[in-house]
């Protein structure tokens, strides 16, 4: 039978949940334990995939090709795991489908409630995700008393009955504030916050205290009496060098003991290669600097995915990642050279809409030029295509439909019709609403033999890597781009899904988000190649 541990924040948004949640994972994870994690998230949309990357972060994309919380990233990271769209629901999807069914008679004609109805939704769905595993780890967005979290808290409370105790775990985080006026901290906030789980019906057995400072035995004994939970089972989370390194601060603040007294299980992790992997994230030997080229530098979340797996590359190759931050749309104003600088690398990401896209041009054409190493991803390798078509092949009016779609000149343009995952033809156009007409989640591709991509990703003939793109490359100008020295070096069903540039050092563009596969134990390939190439150059 799978044991669920719930983690509930209080107090305030941003404690780092999701961070504990995939910390606790790893640690079963590495204990030997079948674990799966699931990402509960109270907001009305059906999920983030048409919000802005500036509202809710990045959008991170399965292998079955949902569109789901930045959380699911942070949870395969750690957990070197693939999860899937069930791994991740919203309160826009249980509604969806209590209302689908009551439509559909399902009900029997009741009155449909919150209790017991939408409750039982919720139940099932966490139930479906755990099963098949030994534990399910399920972290509730938002904090308690949030009245769009009041469903969720219910369905916690109920499986607590329905299942043994020994089966159910309640993890509480909480923040703990320094109040530098008074040199003291504060622990007037969790007691109030832990009040409120509990007048729901919850009880935490286990407090993560968030602090900036360490916290005393007495106000940790304090804690644990006001809060009615053991004494060994108040765990201190301060501020890590790495998130990665939040896993070992946890084992040894002791957090193994409270979950296996009661939980009834014994844990004993193996966190060499892990200890390892971290030492040289927080002490590397190396350094190496790469311009980070993207238009929603406002908020790094956007593109979180990709800067972690910047990190794991780092890890495995004992080397420091600076990230030059590099707006387009300076770029667009003051050229490459002021704004890319000194760079060892240049990585163009992916993103949508025109805004920004002409300086992203202009880096390209730098690093092209200059012959820098460069990455391009999703639209970085669409425009590598773009700004080679203009300046090599001389189609001085080269462009994506997505941002002129009356160019003579699509290099990039928008197929009729694609086969999806599922091997259902699917029509795309310019009316068609966005988030139906991309290509979303997994789809092979065959690296080609002697380029970077084959040396890359290895032998095999082919590999798999998650897609989140509406517009293709035009195979209509594959020739002449061959005959002018790029190459085409992965194809995906007649899809074009890798270039680079025959006399470059190393200029590589992938219409995949290689950044989604990346784990901190197994980096991606390409990105992977991608730093080496960089310090092989600086």
């Amino acid at each position: 039978m799978t044991k669920f541990i719930f983690v509930t924040g209080g107090v305030l948004s941003s404690l780092g949940k999701g961070i504990t949640s995939a910390s606790i994972a790893t640690i079963l994870k590495q204990s030997g334990f079948k674990v799966s994690m699931l990402k509960i998230d109270p907001y009305l949309n059906v999920d983030p995939g048409t919000m802005s990357p500036l509202e809710h972060g990045e959008v991170f994309v399965t292998a079955d090709g949902a569109e789901t919380d930045l959380d699911l990233g942070h949870y395969e990271r750690f957990i070197d795991a693939t999860l899937s769209g069930k791994n991740n629901f919203t309160t826009g999807q249980v509604y969806q489908s209590v209302i689908k069914r009551e439509r559909e008679g399902g009900y029997l004609g009741k009155t449909i409630q919150v209790i017991p109805h939408v409750v039982d939704e919720i139940k099932r769905r966490i139930f479906a995700a755990g099963d098949g595993h030994e534990f399910l780890i399920v972290e509730l967005g938002g904090t308690v008393g949030d009245i769009e979290g009041l469903p969720f808290m219910e369905a916690i409370r109920e499986i607590r009955h329905e299942l043994p105790k020994t089966n159910t775990m309640n993890i509480h985080v909480t923040l703990v504030p320094y109040i530098s006026a008074a040199g003291e901290l504060k622990t007037k906030p969790t007691q109030h916050s832990v009040q409120e789980l509990r007048r729901i019906g919850i009880t935490p057995h286990m407090l993560v205290c968030r602090a900036e400072q360490p916290l005393p035995k007495d106000l940790k004994k304090k804690l644990a009496m006001s809060c009615d939970v053991d004494n060994d089972a108040v765990i201190e989370a301060s501020d890590a060098a790495s998130i990665y390194q939040v896993p070992l601060n946890f084992i040894k603040e002791g957090i193994l003991n409270p979950i296996s007294n009661h939980l009834n299980i014994k844990i004993k992790p193996n966190m060499e290669k892990w200890d390892t992997l971290v030492k040289h994230i927080v002490l590397p030997q190396d350094e190496v600097t790469i311009a980070f080229v993207g238009k929603y530098l406002d908020l790094k979340e956007s593109y979180k995915s990709l800067t972690e797996a910047l990190v794991h590359a780092g890890a495995h190759l004992n080397t420091k990642i600076n990230i030059n931050w590099c707006d387009s749309e300076r770029i667009e104003d003051v050229g490459a050279y002021d704004v890319i600088g000194n760079s060892d690398a240049v990585l163009v990401a992916g993103g949508f809409g025109h805004r920004g896209v002409e300086g992203k041009l202009k880096a390209i054409q730098y690093a092209r030029e200059n012959n820098i190493t460069y990455l391009g991803i999703c639209l970085g390798m669409q425009l590598a295509v773009v700004e080679y078509a203009r300046n090599v092949l001389g189609l001085e009016d080269a462009n994506s439909v997505e941002f002129d779609d009356k160019t003579e000149n699509p290099l990039i343009y928008l197929i009729d019709e694609f086969m999806d995952q599922s091997g259902n033809k699917q029509l795309r156009t310019h009316e068609s609403p966005m988030g139906g007409t991309m290509r979303l989640g997994e789809y092979p591709f065959n690296p080609k033999d002697g380029t970077n991509l084959k040396k890359a990703y290895g032998p095999n003939e082919t590999y798999y890597e998650r897609h989140r793109h509406r517009y293709e490359a035009n195979p209509f100008y594959k020739t002449d781009l061959e005959n002018a020295g790029m190459i085409v070096s992965g194809e995906s069903n007649g899809l074009i899904e890798a270039v680079e540039i025959k006399d470059h050092p190393w200029f590589v563009g992938v219409q995949f988000h290689p950044e989604f596969t990346s784990h901190l134990e197994t980096p991606n390939p390409i990105i992977l190649e991608f730093v080496k190439q960089a310090i092989t150059k600086n």
